[in-house]
């Protein structure tokens, strides 16, 4: 399932490689926040098979580089697509609308079968297999969790950063429920420095 051209940032020539964000707290809004605003401008950090590799390892699914090898360019081609679909699906279930047509042609393709596995202890353990033949198997478990996300998520508590300039998604694990950014450590920080000006100048000493 690819995605149309028009949907896609432009790519650059040689981009530099940006270390991807996992901050989610869910590997599928990991994978929506591959594309991230950099010094004001929107950076896709996917841009080659080898990075959909990586974000995957990133992600603890490591897959052997020679996978891609069947459908040369064409797991990004797909990867992309998916993370367009994800997207539109989280801002479907957000609206209180199922949302979940496209996704389903995206597990359809991500044939995998269950195999019993010794445990080491004199027991057996059900474990998911993936052929890794196809760019669909390949990102067979990124679609799993993003589809059990549509089932089992509570969307209240998956929100957007809320500094109007971050592109950036996550889940609100906290206790208390009020994570308001990305990460305190940018967007949070950059929020409380704005704020700390803005009374300076509204109460000069």
């Amino acid at each position: 399932m690819k995605l149309k051209s028009a949907d896609r940032l432009p790519k650059a020539a040689k981009p530099p490689r940006h270390e991807f964000l996992m901050l989610a707290d869910h590997p599928a809004l990991d994978f929506m926040n591959t594309v991230v605003r950099i010094n004001g401008e929107l950076i896709d950090l996917l841009q080659t098979d080898d990075d959909v590799l990586r974000w995957l390892a990133h992600a603890g699914w490591p897959v052997d580089k020679s996978a891609a090898k069947y459908y040369p360019d064409m797991l990004l081609e797909v990867g992309l697509g998916l993370r367009a679909a994800i997207q539109g699906a989280i801002k479907h279930r957000k609206a209180g609308e199922p949302g979940h047509g496209i996704m389903n042609g995206f597990l359809y393709e991500a044939r995998n079968h269950l195999k019993l596995i010794p445990d080491g202890k004199e027991g057996l353990r059900l474990e998911r297999q993936w052929d890794l033949k196809t760019p669909e198997e390949i990102l067979g478990p990124l679609i799993v969790s993003a589809a059990e996300l549509l089932v089992d998520g509570d969307f209240s508590m998956i929100k957007h950063c809320e500094n109007p300039a971050c592109v950036l998604w996550f889940y609100d694990r906290t206790r208390a429920h009020r994570r308001r950014w990305c990460s305190m450590a940018t967007c949070g920080t950059r929020n409380k420095v704005a704020t700390f000006r803005q009374r300076e100048q509204e109460n000069p000493t």
